[in-house]
C-alpha cells in the first residue's frame, strides 16, 4: 500500500473539495442537515451537479454512464463528500441497484433504469428489512405471488431509509413459502407510487425523519420488474451488498467531527491545561481514526488489485461504527452539559451537532449489519474458525 496520493489523486481531492465549496449554499452546515423539504431540495440540486460531471456513479463503465474510475478514485471522492457533510453521492441506487441491474438484468432494464441513475433523476430506497427479518434477511416474510403478467406484492418494510424522497424501490420478497428461506427469495424494482404502497415515518431518538415503514396491499407489478433470477434474490441481493465495501464516510465524517471537538477544547483553556484525561481521550481518538482509515483505504487497494474484499470490508465497518459511538461519547465528555444542547438552542457548541452525533451514534453498530453479524464473519471467513 502507498501511504501517500499521487498528483492525480491529490488533484482530484482538491477538485472535489472545490466543488463542494462552490455548488452548496453559505451555511449548509449549520442549517441544511436537518432532513427538512428546503434541506432535500438543497441535495437534489447538488446531486445535479455532480451528475453534470458524471461522479454520481464514476466507477461505472461507460457504457453505463460512468467514467471507468478505479476503486481507489471513488473512494476519495466517497471520503470528500463526507468529510464536508455533502449531500448527494447517488445513494442506494449507485451503491446497490445499479451494480444488480447492471450483474443481473436485461437490457431492457439496463436501457431503462441506469441511465436515470446515473442523472441523478431517479432516488431508490432499499425495501429489504422487516419486522422480523433484519440480521437474519432471509427470514422476510413479504411475499410476492405470480398472477397472470403480474405479481402481486403484500406485506411489510422496516427501517427503509429515504422512502418517503424515493420514486423506486429495490425490493427482496418471498417467491416460493416452501422452499428452504435462502432459496425462494426473488429481487424486483418496484414504483413507490403504485397503488397499494404507504410509506409511513419512523422519527429517530433525534428527532430526525430518516427511516419509514413501508406497507404492500395487493400492490400488483409486471412481471417484468424482477431482476435476476426467479428464486435467486438472496444471492443477487448478497452480491450487491458486496458493493457497500469500504466504510469511508464512518471515519472521514468523524475525523472533521474530532477536529472540532479538539478545537472547542483547546479554546477551553482551564480544561485543556488541567484535565490530562481530556487530552488522553482526544488522542485515543486520533490514533482510532488514523488506523481505521488505512483499514478502509485497503479495501479500494485490494480491488484495485483484482482481490475481493470480505471480512475486511466487515472490519471496516465494525471498527468505524464502534469508534463514532466512542468520538460522540469524547465530545460530550468534553463539552459537558454544553454537549447535550439540541441544534437551535443559543447555546448549542457545534450547532447541536454533538447532541444529534450522540443520538445516532447509538445505532450505527446495528444498522448494515450489526457488530455481532460482523464479528462471526471475520472469525470464520477471516480467521477460520469453526461455526457454532
Amino acid at each position: 500500500m502507498q501511504f501517500r496520493f499521487t498528483p492525480e489523486q491529490q488533484a482530484f481531492r482538491d477538485e472535489v473539495e472545490t466543488v463542494i465549496k462552490t455548488e452548496l449554499p453559505a451555511g449548509w452546515e449549520d442549517d441544511g442537515e436537518g432532513g427538512d423539504d428546503a434541506a432535500w431540495q438543497v441535495a437534489r440540486n447538488f446531486t445535479s451537479k455532480l451528475a453534470e460531471r458524471k461522479w454520481l456513479a464514476m466507477a461505472w463503465p461507460e457504457e453505463y454512464g460512468g467514467i471507468n474510475a478505479d476503486h481507489m478514485t471513488q473512494m476519495l471522492y466517497n471520503e470528500q463528500l463526507a468529510y464536508h457533510r455533502a449531500p448527494g453521492g447517488g445513494g442506494m441506487g449507485v451503491a446497490w441497484v445499479g451494480p444488480a441491474v447492471m450483474l443481473y438484468g436485461t437490457p431492457e432494464q439496463k436501457e431503462r433504469f441506469l441511465p436515470r441513475i446515473t442523472s441523478g433523476e431517479d432516488v431508490w430506497c432499499t425495501l429489504y428489512s422487516e419486522p422480523g427479518a433484519g440480521s437474519d434477511l432471509a427470514a422476510l416474510q413479504t411475499r410476492a405471488v405470480a398472477d397472470g403478467d403480474d405479481y402481486v406484492i403484500n406485506g411489510q418494510k422496516i427501517w427503509t431509509s429515504g422512502a418517503h424522497h424515493s420514486n423506486w424501490g429495490w425490493l427482496a420478497a418471498r417467491t416460493d413459502p416452501d422452499a428452504p428461506k435462502h432459496k425462494g427469495i426473488s429481487t424486483f424494482v418496484l414504483p413507490m407510487d403504485a397503488p397499494g404502497v404507504t410509506v409511513r415515518p419512523l422519527i429517530n431518538i433525534a428527532g430526525q425523519h430518516g427511516f419509514n415503514e413501508v406497507f404492500f396491499d395487493n400492490v400488483r407489478i409486471p412481471k417484468s420488474y424482477m431482476v435476476g433470477e426467479v428464486n435467486r434474490g438472496w444471492y443477487h441481493v448478497a452480491v450487491a451488498l458486496d458493493f457497500e465495501r469500504s466504510g469511508i464516510q464512518s471515519y472521514a465524517g468523524g475525523r472533521r467531527n474530532l477536529e472540532e471537538i479538539t478545537e472547542l477544547a483547546r479554546e477551553n483553556r482551564p480544561l485543556w491545561e488541567n484535565n490530562p484525561s481530556v487530552r488522553m481521550a482526544l488522542a485515543d481518538r486520533a490514533v482510532e481514526l488514523a488506523v481505521g482509515t488505512l483499514i478502509a483505504y485497503r479495501i479500494p487497494y485490494m480491488q484495485s488489485a483484482g482481490k475481493i474484499p470480505n471480512h475486511e470490508a466487515s472490519v471496516s465497518k465494525m471498527f468505524g461504527s464502534e469508534m463514532s459511538q466512542r468520538i460522540a461519547a469524547t465530545g460530550l465528555k468534553v463539552l459537558g452539559l454544553f454537549g447535550q444542547l439540541a441544534p437551535g438552542s443559543k447555546q448549542a457548541k457545534m450547532q447541536g451537532r454533538l447532541e444529534q452525533n450522540y443520538l445516532t451514534a447509538v445505532s450505527s453498530t446495528i444498522a448494515a449489519g450489526t457488530s455481532e453479524i460482523q464479528r462471526g464473519i471475520i472469525a470464520t471467513r477471516g480467521l477460520g474458525l469453526p461455526r457454532g
